[in-house]
């Protein structure tokens, strides 16, 4: 009775032990030692679990050498080992009394330990066996009975729960590792950049998972789908880039292989190559939007992935999975981002033209958003001095044109801007008189203008206007200057009769006052007659600085009897057609206009110079007070004069010489003096 109480309390103990965290090994220890120490009858407990090859190995047995041997090296191969083939195959507990009777068991191993009696008990749990319990004696039987061996039985059932127990731990443990490694996997494809990124974590991966270094990837062509090729391998695989080339080359050149990349590519399937030379293939399908677009290939030596192969598999294609779709996205970016690159590129080429060809406007144009500030301004568009295209971006147009357009200017735009009609309006700047014709269009964005600079245009439109106004002076000259002249020589005669006359010698003073009058007005009639004239005449080719040095004398002592002065400068000039009594006229006219403006000690400049190489300039510079914009608008205008005794008709005159010799004269006038610049073009 004691001792069935102490076999309850021991199995009671090793169920507790059971549930406990001890490793394997002690807990079979912990079998092995109650097992013994129950059957008092037997010398050798020894747990025997399968190596991976087949056969059994000892990992745990009391005690722990027999004969000098120790337990634990002991291995059973079943081929060999008749008794322990049965136990395993039967599944079921053999005893043998006598071994000389029973030619079973491994004679080598009874005559070693001088087995007479022997015990073998399968550890089974749900009909799956763990391994193989042995208990023998040394030189004797071990005279067990049945009671005895179910008791055995019972505590190799214990080491059955036991190893599954452990089995399910390391199972779990396995699993969580395998779960992290998904997780780091996929955490890692998800921060890659770039497909060469992607497909070295997926080798590196891959490595850990089925220990194996030796990785590779093929794809198939975009643009041929029944061409793969090799594409990368992991930068520790031992095989070269050949190697894996030749290796595709002879799975499809071979006729037992050549239809596994059907089944890979195709269906879509994992798929085994059992000999490649020296090693194995482990072929999975890289699959993306339900196609398949590559494989990963891993070579591994014929023991790897015995243990456990399945889920390393199912981790490996897992990662392989993960890496197909982290691909398939990096590719579709990038095929985006060349799109994007591409239509950037084809939009930046048409703003490019769309930019030429306002640029290759020759008038200034320019945009304002809703704010009124510049938005776009091109290189012709004139600007206030100090200002430029760059730096009045984003500022408005009223404090960049505030002090240079006038209320039209304002009135127009706003017109346009808040109206959202085109206006087509006319300007003049009064800083640097000029004329600007403006037309302003509305877009969605605010309004674009085109400003057409017609400050020419209004030049000829003044010197049509004055040329117009000679013309019908020259045909009123033409038509009344003999029915004046006759009249007035006839009278003019009569009266220098009367002078001779000494009845009336006290009216020779009227006499002579008349006869001055009437030369004036004779005068007057010739000037008439000059302006009116727009042929040129006796034109001959001359030199214009020898004209000037002819006349020098005449104008240096109408400046020295005023007490003022005069100088000269002039350059080299070529020979052009001139007329030299004209240009001594036109001389003489302006010389004299720049004399009467200024006050007694001041200096009169004439200079002649070569202007851009094709234009001969004569300047006449004076040191008066200059002239206000409303004289120089009308100044050559006929009749139109500053002087209390003049005629108007001085600079008419000027300018009708200019005209005949195809010149034109341009006028500058400030506080500080008047320059008046008469250009004659020539050809080189």
């Amino acid at each position: 009775m004691l001792k069935e109480q102490n076999r309850y309390s021991r199995l009671a103990e090793l169920t507790k032990i059971i549930n406990t965290k001890l490793e394997l090994p002690d807990m079979l220890k912990h079998v092995t030692t109650a097992i013994s120490e129950e059957i008092v009858q037997c010398d050798s407990v020894g747990i025997y679990l399968p190596d991976g090859t087949g056969n059994f190995k000892a990992v745990a047995g009391k005690p722990e050498f027999i004969n000098g041997q120790s337990i634990l090296s002991q291995k059973i191969e079943l081929e060999t080992d008749a008794f322990a083939n049965a136990v395993f195959t039967t599944k079921e507990t053999i005893y043998i009394p006598d071994t000389s009777r029973d030619n079973r068991p491994n004679p080598v191993a009874v005559a070693a330990f001088n087995i007479h009696s022997l015990l073998g008990l399968p550890i089974i749990y749900e009909e799956h066996l763990f391994g193989l319990v042995f208990l023998f004696d040394c030189g004797k039987p071990m005279n067990i009975t049945e009671m005895e061996i179910q008791s055995i039985e019972a505590y190799v059932n214990m080491a059955a729960v036991a190893i599954q127990n452990a089995n399910n731990l390391t199972q779990k443990e396995q699993l969580l590792i395998e779960k992290q490694l998904l997780l780091d996997a996929n955490h890692d494809l998800s921060r890659c950049s770039t497909v060469d990124e992607s497909l070295d974590t997926c080798f590196y991966y891959l490595s850990k998972t089925v220990d194996c270094k030796n990785v590779a990837v093929y794809l198939r062509d975009p643009n041929d789908s029944e061409t793969i090729s090799f594409n990368g391998s992991s930068k520790e695989s031992e095989w070269t880039q050949d190697e894996w080339k030749k290796a595709l080359s002879d799975i499809q050149t071979n006729e037992s292989t050549k239809h596994i990349l059907h089944e890979v590519i195709v269906q879509q399937s994992i798929k085994f190559i059992p000999s490649l030379e020296r090693c194995r293939l482990l072929l999975i399908p890289l699959i993306s939007k339900g196609d398949a677009f590559g494989f990963v290939a891993i070579a591994c030596l014929m023991e790897t992935l015995q243990a456990d192969e399945k889920s390393q598999v199912h981790l490996a294609q897992s990662i392989v999975d993960a890496t197909a779709l982290t691909y398939s996205n990096i590719t579709y970016m990038d095929q985006l981002e060349l799109r994007v690159k591409k239509r950037t590129n084809e939009l930046d080429n048409a703003n490019d033209k769309v930019a030429s060809v306002i640029e290759s406007i020759a008038d200034g144009f320019f945009a304002l958003n809703k704010d009124w500030e510049f938005i776009y301004i091109n290189r012709h568009q004139p600007l206030p001095k100090g200002k430029t295209a760059e730096n009045v971006m984003g500022e408005t147009v009223w404090s960049v044109f505030s002090e240079y357009f006038n209320a039209v200017f304002h009135k127009e735009l706003s017109r346009a801007m808040y109206e959202r009609i085109p206006v087509h309006f006319e300007v003049s700047s009064a800083a640097d008189f000029y004329w600007y014709d403006i037309v302003a269009y509305p877009f969605d964005e605010g309004i674009c203008c085109l400003c057409k600079n017609t400050t020419e245009k209004k030049k000829y439109e003044l010197e049509l206007k004055r040329l117009s106004n000679l013309e019908l002076i020259g045909q009123m000259a033409a038509g009344i200057s003999h029915e004046i002249r006759n009249p007035m020589t006839t009278v003019r005669g009569f009266l220098q009769l009367l002078t001779d006359n000494k009845e009336l010698q006290h009216f020779n003073t009227y006499f002579a006052l008349m006869i001055d009058e009437l030369d004036r007005a004779n005068s007057i009639i010739s000037e008439f007659l000059s302006m009116g004239n727009t042929r040129s005449s006796d034109l001959k080719m001359q030199d214009l600085n020898a004209i000037i040095c002819d006349i020098s004398p005449l104008l240096e002592i109408d400046t020295f009897n005023q007490n003022k002065f005069i100088q000269f400068e002039t350059q080299s000039m070529p020979k052009m057609s001139l007329n030299r009594d004209e240009i001594r006229q036109l001389l003489i006219n302006l010389c004299r206009n720049g004399l009467e403006a200024m006050e007694p000690g001041k200096m009169l400049s004439i200079r002649t110079y070569i202007e851009d190489g094709k234009t001969a300039v004569l300047e006449i510079k004076d040191q008066g007070g200059g002239m206000d914009k409303e004289v120089l608008k009308k100044i050559g205008t006929p009749f139109y004069t500053t002087k209390d005794n003049g005629t108007g008709l001085g600079l008419g005159v000027s300018y009708a010489i200019a005209a005949r010799h195809n010149a034109k004269i341009e006028v500058q006038s400030s506080s500080e003096g008047t320059v008046f610049s008469v250009k004659f073009h020539y050809e080189c």
